[in-house]
């Protein structure tokens, strides 16, 4: 990971290095003062999440940490980060909450979060170090990984015998399988690309070693167009112009019917998933298999994931406490064990370093036919996500312009590499506007 904290710089070169990196630095020094202090006594923490299970284990906490007790807020709902912004804004923010990485990063690039870099170093040696980037844009520390979301495969062993094709182990693999089973079947798909959704590139461009943002000295480096994730994009690419993917919305009811009847063939999924498939796959199940996902470079394999944190907000009076019960929630193998049980419904996957005392009792047994290593595929998956991935200061406005672009790629109207190029101009003119600086890669 790329940090000013490895440099060595004065404590106030540092703070206006990050603030040319994320513009966050109203009340820093109030807050930074904040992380490096102990607080003492019996103290309150509010916590808004919306994970099945969180609410139990803060249970579990309170009994056991009088001194700090945790206040649960279910704030489930489609416009909860909206919700957080007016809190923050008005001074009634929780002092923690749920976010994904991009979101984190997007709330400390507008100032609404604590830096909590002190509080949080003894902590940092339990989480990988992609879990640990998700909670560290800019070089400083907002709050500590909660869960993580590797990719790998699966596929219908059943009908990949049937077409007599193997499970691919590159991406150029995956086009050659497609491409055999359309001479075959041309109702039958390899792949899934929903209108709604380019998860895919992202994933692909992570996977491939592509850096869409960078830190570099004092400023952000661009990389939409850089040359990994062109070589990403010339995947999708062809998926979409050889019709080797299906285009399912996930957000159909339906959508499970294309891979259960056997219509689209292959997935990259995680393991929060597999329990919905188990449910929803009835004509298939016990027709899956693991694998591990397609790589670009076989000689240094990686994937890509997604990560869920626990952020310490704007005004949060005691950090070290914040950081201390969301580290317990993410990291104990007493939390851990709980929050990995299918029975919480949390679909949690732990960030944490060693994962293979969680993996066996995620695995829906029945669902896939036991002649590959499930629980290999899934620990081979959690140590092989990309070291170098960033989430940029404004990485979920990009996403959702990227959203708007990407169903004109799967409609034919527009090239993958036109709207990189196209993201690329944008998410420059988007940092200057917002007083960051920032340069393209190439």
């Amino acid at each position: 990971m790329t940090t000013f904290r490895a440099r060595t710089l004065t404590a106030a070169a540092a703070a206006a290095s990050l603030c040319l990196l994320l513009t966050a630095c109203s009340g820093g020094g109030e807050a930074n003062a904040q992380a490096q202090s102990s607080t003492k006594g019996k103290v309150s923490l509010e916590f808004w999440s919306w994970t099945e299970g969180i609410q139990q284990q803060v249970a579990v906490w309170n009994k056991n940490h009088p001194d700090t007790q945790v206040k649960y807020v279910n704030a489930a709902g489609d416009t909860v980060y909206q919700k957080l912004r007016a809190a923050v804004t008005s001074g009634n923010a929780p002092c923690l909450s749920k976010m994904d990485g991009m979101n984190l990063a997007s709330f400390a690039a507008d100032g609404l979060l604590t830096d909590i870099t002190k509080a949080a170093a003894p902590y940092k040696s339990r989480y990988t170090n992609p879990a640990w980037n998700a909670v560290s844009p800019g070089g400083a520390t907002y709050g500590i990984p909660t869960g993580s979301s590797p990719l790998f495969t699966a596929y219908r062993a059943d009908l990949f015998e049937k077409y007599g094709i193997k499970a691919p182990t590159t991406w150029d693999d995956v086009i050659a399988a497609g491409r055999a089973v359309q001479k075959k079947d041309k109702s039958v798909k390899i792949f899934n690309m929903a209108g709604e959704d380019p998860s895919t590139l992202v994933d692909l461009s992570w996977q491939a070693g592509a850096e869409w943002y960078k830190i570099v000295g004092d400023h952000w480096q661009i990389g939409l167009d850089s040359p990994d994730a062109l070589k990403a994009g010339d995947i999708v690419q062809q998926l979409v112009d050889d019709n080797l993917a299906s285009n399912a919305s996930y957000a159909d009811p339906g959508v499970f019917k294309t891979w259960d009847l056997g219509k689209t063939i292959l997935m990259t999924t995680s393991t929060w998933q597999l329990p919905i498939y188990d449910t929803n796959f009835p004509k298939s199940k016990g027709k899956w298999q693991l694998a591990d996902a397609p790589v670009f470079d076989t000689a240094h394999p990686q994937t890509s994931s997604n990560f869920d944190v626990t952020a310490v907000l704007k005004g949060c009076k005691y950090p070290d406490r914040a950081a201390q019960f969301a580290s317990w929630l993410s990291s104990s193998k007493e939390s851990l064990t709980a929050l990995t049980d299918p029975a919480s419904k949390s679909g949690l996957f732990p960030a944490v370093k060693d994962v293979s005392p969680y993996v066996d009792k995620i695995i829906p047994t029945e669902m896939f036919d036991g002649k590959s290593d499930s629980a290999q595929v899934i620990e081979t998956a959690a140590s092989r996500v990309g070291e170098q991935w960033q989430y940029g200061p404004d990485y979920a406005a990009m996403y959702a312009e990227m959203q708007k672009q990407w169903g004109k790629v799967m409609n034919k109207q527009q090239t993958v590499k036109d709207m990189l190029t196209h993201l690329q101009s944008w998410v420059l003119a988007d940092l200057k506007k917002k007083g960051v600086k920032a340069v393209a890669a190439n």
